[in-house]
């Protein structure tokens, strides 16, 4: 069983973009995969809607949740796609080569092997697991089934940062010194939602700590300070809505994330990385690209969550999911979800005892597995 919980498209792999002007066939050329989604809160429902219609060479075939009027609403919506309310009918259905889990974080782990013992790829959204040997087990089980595993960092096919990424690759910005990043939502979600979100660092700051991988490289140290401030319903619930956390990378350069869970202002994720030769600035994502300026006033239309900032990057992360099913491409990324979600462990632990956490990582099997050092 399981619980409820216009910017340029991009299609492709490792990091090779398509010149200008030229479209990527792939997708729409080959055989189409044939998916089923778990979990219909609000990321799965946008998911779905994009395995529905919106990705070359995907068709949804059905969409599961415990809520049977959820599960009813959401496949009439989608065209009439069958629906259930047990995780168990995706799995026992032969017409389904993948299965896309969006459900409640703490039913990753058993979603993800259970579908690998049948055969099935799997796209998972962030984290695969909170327990880190739970994680381990889980990519394991996973690597013997000889099937796929794609963890949704979506920002890593966001067309921003891919430019980013390259940029840096290139050497256009030289020895990178700093790393900054912002990402703060315009409201909290709900204490409901809190409750079960697995803490503040774990829902929100992997997302940095995977980008800061991703573009800057391996972290050593991990500094981190937070506190409930919006609202005195996260003491309560035993977490916290704002955070700033400080890292520092193998290569010696430092790292400064601020995290908010109540901006007001709007939801904003940017970016600088600031090397010995040029600097590069990721931001400025506004519905409009006009700034409405009046006697005392300056108004700038900031977008409103993560889904609209990123509509783009979710449908190009499942583009890639489809051409990881087919063997066109590797999962990205796979078990590295394992080293950022250490990382957010070690901010929580650095919050709570008030003390910077250092950290040691080994490879096995190209993934990369994180520990703390002390």
């Amino acid at each position: 069983m399981i619980g409820s919980n216009g910017r340029q498209r991009i299609s492709y792999a490792r990091g090779d973009a398509p010149a200008p002007g030229e479209q990527d066939d792939e997708i729409a050329m080959g055989e189409t995969v044939r998916l089923g989604l778990a979990g219909l809160g609000r990321i799965g429902r946008f998911h779905a809607a994009n395995l529905a219609g919106r990705i070359p060479g995907a068709r949804l075939v059905r969409i599961a949740d415990a809520a049977e009027d959820v599960a009813r609403e959401n496949a009439a919506r989608l065209g009439g796609v069958k629906w259930s309310t047990n995780y168990e009918d995706l799995l026992e259905d032969p017409e389904i080569e993948a299965v896309v889990v969006a459900s409640p974080t703490p039913l990753h782990a058993e979603m993800v092997a259970a579908a690998a013992a049948v055969g099935k790829h799997v796209f998972c959204e962030k984290p695969v697991s909170l327990e880190l040997e739970r994680t381990r087990q889980v990519i394991e089980a996973v690597r013997e089934a000889g099937v796929k595993l794609q963890v949704g960092f979506q920002r890593r096919f966001d067309p921003d940062y891919r430019a980013a990424k390259q940029r840096i690759s290139e050497d256009h910005i030289g020895e990178v010194y700093l790393f900054r990043t912002t990402l703060r939502d315009m409201r909290s979600p709900g204490f409901d939602y809190i409750k079960g979100s697995g803490g503040f660092f774990a829902d929100v700051t992997v997302h940095d700590f995977d980008a800061a991988r991703w573009l800057i490289g391996e972290i050593t140290e991990v500094t981190a300070a937070g506190a409930a401030l919006s609202d005195p319903g996260f003491e309560e619930v035993g977490d916290i809505d704002n955070a700033v956390i400080t890292l520092r990378f193998a290569s010696g350069a430092l790292g400064i994330i601020d995290n908010s869970r109540a901006a007001g202002y709007g939801y904003e994720c940017s970016s600088e990385i600031l090397g010995h030769r040029g600097t590069l600035r990721i931001g400025n994502h506004r519905r409009v690209a006009v700034e409405t300026l009046t006697p005392g006033r300056a108004c700038r239309d900031y977008v409103s969550d993560f889904v609209e900032r990123f509509a783009d990057a979710y449908r190009a992360e499942l583009e890639h999911f489809v051409r990881v099913v087919r063997g066109e491409a590797e999962p990205q990324p796979s078990g590295a979800d394992a080293a950022a979600t250490v990382l957010a462990r070690a901010a929580e632990r650095s919050h709570r005892e008030g003390r910077t956490v250092r950290l040691k990582r080994e490879t096995r099997d190209g993934e990369i597995f994180y520990e703390e050092a002390d």
